[in-house]
C-alpha cells in the first residue's frame, strides 16, 4: 500500500496541480522500506504524470489557439527551436515549478513522443535517486 501512494503522490505532483512527493519519499525511506521499490514507483508515477501533461498540452493546442491564448505563427517558431533543443529542456523536468510546464509545452509543440519519454524517465529517475542518496 506504501508503494501505490507514493506512486499516486508521484503522479499527482508531476501533473500541473501543486502536491510534492519528495517529503513522502524521504518519510517511506526513513521508515525502511525497499528503497529500489520506492525508486521504482515514485520514478514511473511521475513520469505518468508528465506524459499527462504531454498530452494535455497536445490536445489543448487546439483550443488554445481558438481562445487566442496561443498563436500559431510562434507555435511553429517555437517547434524548430524546440526540436532542436527540447532534449536538453526536457532533460531540467525534474525541477520543481518549471518541470511540469516543460512537459506541457512538449506536447504543444508536439514534440517526439519516444523522445520525450526516454528523457522523462531519466529525468524523474536520477531526480529521485538524488534525493535517495542525499538522504
Amino acid at each position: 500500500m506504501v508503494y501505490l501512494i507514493l506512486f499516486f503522490s508521484a503522479l499527482i505532483s508531476a501533473t500541473l496541480f501543486p502536491l510534492g512527493s519528495e517529503a513522502l519519499f524521504i518519510y517511506d525511506i526513513k521508515e525502511g522500506y525497499n528503497i529500489y521499490l520506492l525508486l521504482f514507483f515514485a520514478t514511473l508515477g511521475n513520469s505518468l504524470g508528465s506524459i499527462i501533461n504531454y498530452f494535455l498540452g497536445l490536445k489543448g493546442e487546439e483550443y488554445l489557439i481558438e481562445k487566442k491564448l496561443l498563436n500559431e505563427k510562434y507555435i511553429n517558431i517555437s517547434k524548430k527551436y524546440f526540436d532542436k533543443y527540447g532534449f536538453i529542456t526536457i532533460l531540467f523536468s525534474w525541477l520543481p515549478i518549471i518541470g511540469d510546464p516543460i512537459t506541457f509545452v512538449a506536447g504543444i509543440l508536439k514534440y517526439d513522443f519516444k523522445k520525450f519519454m526516454i528523457l522523462v524517465v531519466i529525468s524523474k529517475f536520477f531526480r529521485y535517486l538524488f534525493i535517495a542518496l542525499v538522504v
